[in-house]
């Protein structure tokens, strides 16, 4: 129900809805002009959410604080925008590319991250007044993490600002709450810097070339991936019907290596030049027959694991063990592996 205004706040009230088509048109636009600058510069965030206020919430605001407006102008959180992101250090971030997109309203701007005693938890948010371009209203912008914004909401349900007076054992609870979440936003941010401080170091002794101080891991192995140590190996194999070669994901091949006891990007290069050539033996054997033009990137670090499971007397087992891990588990794989093993019999680097 609208309440009853005075003229002035009425007047205001009209304004709003004369403008409504107008609030929309400029939250879109902004909610896509964010967007748009977020995602190229790479920022991931949560999530990005605008409204603008309705009649009712306007009313209500102006029967409450009607006396502290001038003008619609003057009420600033007309239309809002959210932006949630994961981070907490991506909240300044965000900030800062607000800030060169929008001209700010510090003086009504809010860090509510700044507004705490040293003792004391509670709400965090960064509020910027945003002036819009070429008209006189504004847009108030919300920052901040997905923690934050999980307490926000918590802290709105349990009625902490209902006018409700909250028992004390019920506010030490909830201070106690906010801090908890205060701590794991900052260790969120703590661990993806010392993460990626962490992939910052492996690719520089990949690069280097001290291979035996690098773990095998995800990470690693995408490093190692992009010097391309199989492509030496895959070459050779194509030159043999002169193939082509299709490029494949090599992600796979990591868990296979893992099963193998392969630790360190080290183990991992030195398997690749002491199997090569039994892998290049089981290549030819296979293809020397055929006429296949196109062959699979996977070739050569198949092949590769093959003859290192030959070589480590894996047997049909250690074979079968390679495929499941590649493919998913199969029946098949028991007479391929047999297939390959009794083939593999008759092969020079077996002997040696």
């Amino acid at each position: 129900m609208i309440p009853h205004l005075d003229a002035r706040c009425e007047a205001m009230l009209q304004e709003y809805r004369d403008n409504l088509p107008l609030f929309n048109e400029q939250a879109a636009k902004v909610f896509n002009t964010i967007k748009k600058t977020l995602d190229d510069a790479g920022l991931l965030v949560a999530s990005i959410e605008y409204r603008v206020k309705t009649e009712e919430s306007l009313a209500g605001k102006l029967e409450l604080k009607g006396s502290k407006y001038r003008t619609l102008a003057d009420i600033t959180d007309i239309i809002g925008l959210r932006i949630i992101t994961f981070y907490i250090d991506d909240v300044d971030k965000v900030a800062s590319a607000v800030e060169r997109l929008f001209t700010v309203d510090w003086e009504n701007s809010v860090d509510k991250r700044k507004a705490h005693e040293i003792d004391s938890f509670g709400y965090l948010s960064l509020h910027y007044i945003c002036s819009l371009p070429d008209i006189p209203y504004h847009i108030e912008i919300q920052m901040r993490t997905v923690l934050q914004h999980a307490w926000a909401n918590m802290n709105h349900d349990t009625g902490y600002k209902s006018g409700v007076e909250v028992p004390r054992q019920y506010l030490r609870n909830l201070s106690r709450l906010a801090g908890m979440l205060e701590l794991v936003d900052d260790e969120f941010s703590r661990i993806r810097s010392e993460l990626t401080d962490y992939r910052r170091r492996v690719k520089a002794l990949v690069a280097s070339g001290n291979l035996d101080e690098v773990p095998l891991d995800g990470d690693t192995y995408r490093s190692f991936l992009e010097l391309e140590p199989f492509s030496a190996l895959n070459r050779r194999i194509a030159a043999v019907n002169q193939a082509e070669i299709h490029e494949v994901s090599l992600l796979p091949f990591l868990a296979l290596f893992k099963g193998l006891q392969i630790n360190t990007l080290g183990q991992l290069d030195r398997m690749i030049k002491d199997y090569s050539d039994a892998a290049y033996q089981i290549a030819t054997y296979q293809l020397g027959l055929t006429d296949l033009d196109i062959i699979s990137s996977s070739t050569g670090p198949q092949d590769l694991c093959l003859a290192y499971i030959l070589k480590h007397d894996g047997g049909k087992i250690g074979i079968r063990y390679m495929f499941d891990t590649l493919n998913g588990p199969s029946d098949s794989h028991d007479s391929l592996a047999a297939y390959l093993l009794e083939m593999a019999s008759d092969l020079p680097f077996m002997h040696q």
